[in-house]
């Protein structure tokens, strides 16, 4: 302990830098922006998975989603016109969306209203107790 020197242990004006660490930053998922269409909701899991476990060759489940999304530009309205235009977004075609429209309401989930020449008229209805899986 004698030969301890203070002297060795300075640093001779020498600039300290911290060592920089990585900052933990939180993802959030994409949220839209100003002007840009999303999907509103909240849409009940419940009627999901039954959309989702509708028999059928898969389209329900895209249907069922612009469906939705109608309702969303529509103040949340339970009835919206089913348009091609939406569809075709989605890239559903338009045998696809009869079929996929057909698959909900079987299920329950929808009620229709169609008139020749016209884009069907959709109610979404709640999904029965029974629909969840």
């Amino acid at each position: 302990m004698d030969n301890l020197n203070i002297n060795a242990l300075s640093l001779n004006n020498q600039k300290i830098v911290a060592k920089k660490t990585a900052v933990k930053t939180k993802h959030y998922a994409p949220k839209h922006k100003k002007g840009e269409l999303f999907l509103c909701g909240p849409i009940p899991w419940r009627w999901l998975v039954a959309a989702s476990n509708a028999n059928g060759k898969g389209s329900a489940v895209q249907v069922a989603l612009a469906i939705w999304f109608l309702s969303g530009l529509n103040q949340k309205s339970a009835t919206i016109k089913l348009t091609r235009k939406t569809l075709k977004q989605l890239g559903i075609e338009r045998n696809a969306g009869y079929r996929g429209l057909g698959v909900l309401e079987k299920s329950g989930l929808v009620s229709v209203i169609r008139k020749p020449g016209s884009n069907p008229i959709v109610t979404i209805l709640e999904a029965g107790i029974g629909d969840l899986a």
